[in-house]
């Protein structure tokens, strides 16, 4: 009787997104969204533009339970980005996924998505994908370090002398919750058009091949 060999096992595809990377960006995501609510209620004690915050979008309330919720997440959003930012470089993440991308590149997929006709493949990113994400981390770091200027400006003097003193600081701190807050209607909007992003981010699903783009 001759011998066959066994059929050959279907190669095994990596997870649209390591567990690793679904857990930091759901505590990233909360902690960013408690520190923008209580940023909301702190901006509302002095206003720098012509609007406030409806109250009910606030947390905390008033201007001392905004900044008690605001140091304490702050915390929070700093442990799991240094977590990220360390298993972004340790594991290639960064180095596969979000290597920043050329300006032709930018322009060819952001043509194609504006005409409707750009694919997108579970666990990979395209050129836009890359610009924003990598542009949110740029954001969310200055955000907590123009935060740490202003809540410390004697004890981090040196901090706050690098952003133009304490006025110029706070304004660049809200101009990076702004920007944050435009990549977050941005993003929840291609999740809504694009639902499986969101059950590959809480399932550990696979990466899909190219040929599945659509």
């Amino acid at each position: 009787m001759s011998a066959h060999p066994p059929p050959a096992t279907p190669g095994i595809r990596r997870p649209a997104h390591p567990l690793p990377v679904r857990i930091m960006h759901w505590v990233g995501a909360a902690a960013v969204m408690c520190m923008m609510l209580s940023g909301w209620a702190i901006y509302n004690a002095s206003p720098s533009l012509p609007f406030t915050f409806p109250r009910s979008l606030t947390l905390g309330g008033w201007l001392a339970g905004g900044i008690a919720w605001h140091i304490s997440v702050m915390w929070v959003l700093f442990a799991d980005g240094i977590a990220y930012l360390l298993y972004g470089a340790a594991s290639g993440h960064f180095r596969r996924n979000l290597r920043p991308p050329g300006p032709r590149a930018v322009i060819r997929d952001l043509t194609a998505t504006l005409t409707g006709r750009l694919g997108h493949r579970l666990g990979h990113y395209n050129a836009v994908q890359r610009l924003l994400y990598v542009g949110v981390i740029a954001a969310i770091c200055l955000a907590v370090a123009t935060g740490l200027a202003i809540w410390k400006p004697v004890q981090l003097g040196w901090l706050c002398g690098l952003f133009g003193g304490y006025p110029l600081a706070r304004h660049i701190h809200l101009a990076a919750m702004i920007a944050i807050a435009l990549f977050l209607v941005v993003h929840v909007t291609m999740v809504a058009i694009f639902p499986r992003t969101l059950v590959a981010m809480v399932a550990g699903i696979p990466a899909e091949p190219e040929e599945n783009a659509r």
